[in-house]
């Protein structure tokens, strides 16, 4: 996890793959806008409950106690991103944690995990 003030650049390269879409400059607009906190989740099945845990990309269709569904109104201001596949998410992760994260094992595994 770290904070870091997003430059342009950066964030048409993170969002290269919605360059064509005609809400694309305001997008990159509101996240250099400010500091963003940038993290990585692991785990089991990580990314489909990552997706439940954050919402609907629309935040009217996202269910109350989802991060969109509690802090969010409009979708061009959805408050969060997160990778929509185990393959963007290696793409997001090398381009976010270039010199990669910390490989470690929480204490608490055993309880969490059979294997």
């Amino acid at each position: 996890m770290k904070m870091v003030q997003v430059e342009r650049s950066f964030a048409e390269k993170h969002y290269s793959d919605l360059s064509t879409k005609s809400f694309f400059g305001s997008l990159v607009e509101y996240i250099v806008s400010g500091p963003v906190v940038a993290m990585v989740w692991q785990g089991k099945g990580v990314v489909a409950t990552g997706r439940k845990i954050i919402g609907a990309t629309n935040p009217a269709a996202s269910e109350p106690g989802t991060i969109r569904g509690d802090y969010c109104i409009e979708v061009s201001r959805n408050i969060i991103h997160g990778s929509d596949a185990v393959e963007s998410a290696q793409k997001e992760i090398a381009l976010w944690f270039p010199d990669g994260i910390i490989d470690w094992r929480s204490a608490n595994h055993s309880w969490i995990y059979e294997n």
